[in-house]
């Protein structure tokens, strides 16, 4: 996530720009790492942190072959402002259309920004009974619908599937940035205005972070690892990268994972607004993402819910699964520099994408697309760029395209939704373009698939998340090849 600059200052930054309101005091805090980096191939030397440089292409690095280890994607599922179908979805971001138009959820008139990426017409009927989709926040019904839409993509629709996994070793792993925001919206204004006994009994549990995983895993008996992640923007990532590593330690042959949000509503958009984060193009709705334009003034809300099914090689072979890409490795770190600014030197998102490189047994010359996370805000579009730079030292071969152009910025959603469309690039050899690319950067360099779809055929993609506090998150995926 990134919050916009005044156009008279100067920093930059990958999330949000220094603001006297939100300003810390840099810190060197030792961190531990929580989720375990997956081995480094033998043959690949370690970097020297203060002066990273890209992988030789003549160190020969190995992508696992172990079919115990080697993780697949056999299943996608999403909810979308253009609609709960992935087909469909990848259609619209390949015809250029913006999903973003004017709030009309609530009265947004005395708000400085009143567009966003709303979801209309939503429906979770045949996935949630209809007295508990009354009950529930949108980020847990986008979560469910999803999740059991990415099941039936890997031919696992739920009233069938017994007998066909072990349950027990079947997990769900879906993140949130902001969790149940309407629920605990609702439970404060019912707090003020009428005190704790009109408050619902469900305030606490469809408010917390965790609760999306939890419903999708009781109601499909899923009895394996089970838990979110909430690292801002980067969260989907963060979940792609854990559930992986679930399934290579063996302790699960199945994840669904991914990431889910719905921030649209007063209190999140005013957030926003607070932090200077948006746009305010509403003369234009539609042209107001415009991520590496020279003109961008800031980032558009989106929601949404992208869950993928990862399976181990060897576990989807023996169930005949459809096999529809294959994720080689991700990586996770922190810029452990300060709340809200990255580090001047790139140093976190460069050594981010090393490591995932190192992850999947990937040589930068085989990288040939990157799904950018590029915001549309006026440091943070130029800081990724520039870290990419570090890494990628030969940017002819290698294309960049924005989803949030069309789509907005959704948040702890972001990285599920743009990595099927990561996926679905290489299934098709179409990358969608970046919309809204009137007067671009000069300093970019790269072709950002400008205005309109490019024919493309994907070696190695790369997926690229980062949020508040530091985190950032790379993910690595290819076509199939057994």
């Amino acid at each position: 996530m990134q919050i916009l600059q005044t156009p008279s200052s100067s920093s930059s930054s990958l999330r949000m720009s220094s603001m006297e309101s939100l300003s810390l005091t840099p810190k060197s805090l030792p961190l531990k790492t929580l989720l375990p980096l997956r081995p480094r191939p033998k043959n690949l030397s370690r970097r020297k942190s203060q002066n990273p440089r890209p992988i030789s292409s003549s160190s020969s690095p190995e992508r696992e072959t172990d079919p115990k280890k080697r993780v697949v994607i056999t299943g996608m599922g999403l909810v979308s402002v253009f609609g709960n179908d992935v087909d469909a979805y990848y259609d619209r971001l390949l015809s250029g259309e913006s999903g973003i138009a004017p709030i009309d959820r609530f009265d947004a008139s005395k708000f400085p920004t009143r567009f966003a990426g709303q979801i209309r017409g939503f429906t979770s009927d045949g996935y949630i009974d209809g007295k508990n989709d009354r009950r529930l926040d949108d980020c847990l019904r986008y979560c469910i619908v999803s999740g059991k839409k990415a099941l039936e993509n890997a031919g696992l629709r739920p009233d069938l599937m017994d007998g066909k996994i072990d349950k027990e070793r079947a997990g769900v792993l879906v993140g949130t940035g902001m969790g149940g925001l309407t629920v605990f919206s609702n439970g404060v204004q019912t707090l003020h205005e009428k005190g704790y006994r009109k408050m619902t009994p469900f305030f606490i549990p469809y408010a917390i972070t965790n609760m999306g995983s939890a419903l999708l895993a009781i109601e499909l008996g899923f009895m394996g690892p089970n838990y979110s992640i909430s690292t801002a923007c980067a969260t989907s990532n963060y979940c792609f990268y854990a559930a992986a590593n679930h399934i290579r330690r063996g302790e699960a042959d199945l994840m669904l994972a991914g990431g889910t949000e719905a921030a649209i509503i007063p209190i999140g958009l005013g957030g926003f607004v607070a932090c200077r984060a948006l746009s305010q193009r509403n003369d234009d709705p539609q042209t107001a993402s415009r991520p590496w334009d020279k003109d961008r003034d800031g980032f558009v809300m989106g929601e949404g819910a992208g869950v993928l099914v990862m399976e181990s090689l060897e576990h989807a072979m023996k169930r005949d699964a459809p096999i529809i890409a294959e994720y080689l490795g991700g990586a996770v770190n922190c810029d452990a520099y300060h709340m809200t600014d990255p580090r001047a030197d790139g140093l976190g998102v460069s050594t981010c994408i090393d490591r995932s490189l190192e992850d999947a047994g990937v040589a930068p010359e085989e990288v040939n697309y990157i799904n950018a996370h590029a915001t549309s805000t006026l440091a943070g579009d130029l800081a990724e760029v520039n870290a990419i730079k570090k890494v990628f030292t030969n940017t002819s071969e290698i294309k960049i395209n924005a989803t949030k152009s069309m789509i907005g910025h959704c948040l702890g959603a972001a990285g599920g939704l743009e990595a099927i469309a990561t996926i679905k690039a290489i299934n098709t050899g179409w990358l969608h373009p970046s919309i809204n690319q009137f007067n671009p950067e000069p300093s970019v360099e790269f072709d950002t698939v400008a205005n309109k779809k490019q024919q493309h055929e994907v070696n190695v993609a790369i997926s690229n998340s980062f949020g508040f506090g530091g985190h950032n998150s790379v993910v690595v995926f290819s076509a199939f090849k057994p």
